[in-house]
C-alpha cells in the first residue's frame, strides 16, 4: 500500500503522523512511504531520519494526497485540505466529527474512508488511541492551569502548592478518566488540594484505593459541583461520551459563583467542550474571560509538546497502521472489531451512530 505523512497544517500542530520507527516496520512489510518535506521537524524528526528508513520525501502536502491510498495524520484535515481527499482514499486520524459539521460534510462529500483514532475501542470499551494523548492532554491541563492562575497571565494569583502557612490552590476535576485522573495526579503532585468527580461509583472507589493523601473523590451532579465552585481555583473539564457532542457541565450563570482570576481548563473542547462557554483556542492565543473566568481551551494541547506526543501515538497507532496496509480496511477492519469501531464515515455514509445523532443525520451499517 501506498502510506502517504502529511505536514499537520492546523495551528501550532507540531506532531506528526508517525515517527521514521514507524516508517521503518511499514516499509519492513514492503509498504511505500511518502512524507512530505519538513513534516516532522518540530518533533524532531528531519527529513534525513525518514529518508534512512526508506521514506520518500515530498515536496507539498497536495504531493502527498495525490499519490496515497491511506493517509496517516496527527489532527482532523481543515478546510484547505479538503479539495485533497479523493473518493476510495482512506484517512487514518483523530476525527472528532461530533462537534464540527462542516468537516463531517466535507468528508461525506469526498467519499473518502473515515476511520478515527478516538472511536476505536477494546472489548473492555478502553480506547487504546486516545489514550496516550488522554494521558498527555490530562498532564498538560494541569500545567497550563497553574500557568494562567499566575497574576500576570490573568490569574488570582495563586500557587498550586501553597507554602508554609499558606493554603494550596483549590482543583476540581471533572471526569476521573485518564484525562481526569492525570491531571489530578500532577495537580495533586504540585501540592494542590484536588476533588475529582465521576459519575462511576466503581471508577471512583478504584482511584479511593490508589490516590495520594490530597485527592478526594466526589460523585458527579450538578449539586455536588455547584457547591464546590465557590471555593474552587482551577476546574479541568475532563468529561468523554465516545464520538459524541460533550455535555456543559458548568453552565454560564455557574460562573458568577467563582471568584474572579478561576481558571477553567476545557480537555473536552474538541467533542464540543464540556462547559457552556467554552470556544476552541490556539496555542498561539489560548485563553479568553468570561465574567472574569479565565477559559483554556486550546483543541490540540498535545501539540505543545510534540515531541513526547509523537513517540506516544506512534506507539499506539502503529500496529493498526500496519493491519490496515497489510490487509487493507475492508478485510482489517472485519477481522478487528476494535478497527471496526473506528470506523466513522464510508463512502459518503455516516456509520457511527453518535456522529449521526450530533447532527440529526441518518445512520446506516456497511
Amino acid at each position: 500500500m501506498i502510506v502517504g505523512i502529511p505536514k499537520e497544517i492546523k495551528n501550532n500542530e507540531n506532531r506528526v503522523g508517525m515517527t521514521p520507527a514507524g516508517v521503518n516496520e511499514l516499509v519492513k512489510h514492503g509498504h511505500t512511504v511518502y512524507v512530505q518535506k519538513g513534516a516532522g521537524e518540530n518533533s524532531g524528526f528531519p527529513d534525513s531520519s525518514y529518508e534512512r528508513v526508506g521514506a520518500k520525501i515530498l515536496a507539498t502536502i497536495e504531493d502527498v494526497y495525490a499519490i496515497s491510498e491511506m493517509i496517516v495524520k496527527v489532527k482532523e484535515p481543515i478546510a484547505p485540505e479538503y479539495p485533497l481527499i479523493r473518493k476510495g482514499q482512506l484517512l487514518f486520524t483523530y476525527f472528532h466529527f461530533a462537534s464540527d459539521r462542516r468537516l463531517t460534510e466535507a468528508m461525506m462529500s469526498s467519499g473518502a474512508t473515515c476511520l478515527a483514532y478516538e472511536t476505536v475501542e477494546l472489548k473492555d470499551h478502553s480506547l487504546p488511541l486516545l489514550i496516550p494523548m488522554s494521558e498527555v492532554a490530562g498532564r498538560m491541563a494541569t500545567q497550563e492551569g497553574a500557568r494562567f492562575l499566575e497574576r500576570p497571565q490573568g490569574g488570582k494569583g495563586k500557587l498550586m502548592g501553597g507554602v508554609p502557612g499558606v493554603k494550596p490552590a483549590k482543583v476540581l476535576v471533572i471526569g476521573a478518566g485518564v484525562v481526569g485522573y492525570s491531571a489530578a495526579r500532577i495537580a495533586a503532585g504540585m501540592g494542590a488540594d484536588v476533588t475529582i468527580t465521576d459519575l462511576s461509583l466503581s471508577r471512583l472507589r478504584h482511584i479511593d484505593e490508589i490516590k495520594p493523601a490530597n485527592i478526594k473523590t466526589l460523585y458527579s451532579s450538578e449539586f455536588n459541583i455547584r457547591a464546590e465552585l465557590p471555593t474552587t481555583d482551577l476546574v479541568v473539564g475532563a468529561v468523554l461520551i465516545p464520538g459524541a457532542k460533550a455535555p456543559h457541565l458548568i453552565t454560564r450563570d455557574m460562573l458568577s459563583t467563582m471568584e474572579k482570576g478561576s481558571v477553567l481548563v476545557d480537555v473536552a473542547i474538541d467533542q464540543g467542550g464540556c462547559f457552556e462557554t467554552s470556544r476552541p483556542t490556539t496555542h498561539s492565543e489560548p485563553v479568553y474571560e468570561v465574567d472574569g473566568i479565565i477559559h483554556y481551551c486550546v483543541a490540540n494541547i498535545p501539540g505543545a509538546v510534540s515531541a513526547t506526543s509523537t513517540l506516544a501515538l506512534t506507539n499506539a497507532t502503529l500496529p493498526y497502521v500496519v493491519q490496515l496496509a497489510n490487509k487493507g480496511w475492508q478485510k482489517a477492519c472485519s477481522e478487528d472489531e476494535a478497527l471496526y469501531k473506528g470506523l466513522n464515515i464510508v463512502d459518503g455514509k455516516i456509520i457511527y451512530p453518535a456522529v449521526a445523532e450530533a447532527f440529526g443525520l441518518p445512520c446506516e451499517t456497511i
